[in-house]
């Protein structure tokens, strides 16, 4: 019942989506620079094949990679990330203050 109400109300599930393809943008930064760091060995992390690929991003089979430029898209994401998360958490506050309420 509350799953349409708070569909409707507010944008929490979409900032929860936006949450989830965040993680998935810093997994993929993260297998790249773990790759060539490592000269393509090592502890690279798996990627969902079917996750979309973070947008403007070279693509994981590319031989070189520029550590510098991932990290500050590491750095960016991280902030995106943050931002996103404080977002819902205001959301859900709002949304707990309005059921209170009631």
């Amino acid at each position: 019942m509350l799953f349409g109400f708070i569909d409707r109300t507010s944008s929490a599930t979409s900032l929860r989506a936006s949450l989830d393809v965040s993680a998935e943008r810093t997994r993929a930064i993260a297998s790249r620079v773990s790759r060539a760091s490592l000269g393509g060995d090592g502890f690279a992390l798996p990627i969902d094949p079917q996750a979309p690929a973070a947008a403007g991003a070279p693509a994981a089979t590319e031989p070189a990679v520029d550590v510098e430029a991932e990290m500050a898209n590491l750095a960016d994401e991280q902030l995106h990330f943050e931002a996103t998360a404080k977002l819902l958490q205001k959301t859900y506050e709002r949304l707990r203050s309005v059921i209170r309420e009631r």
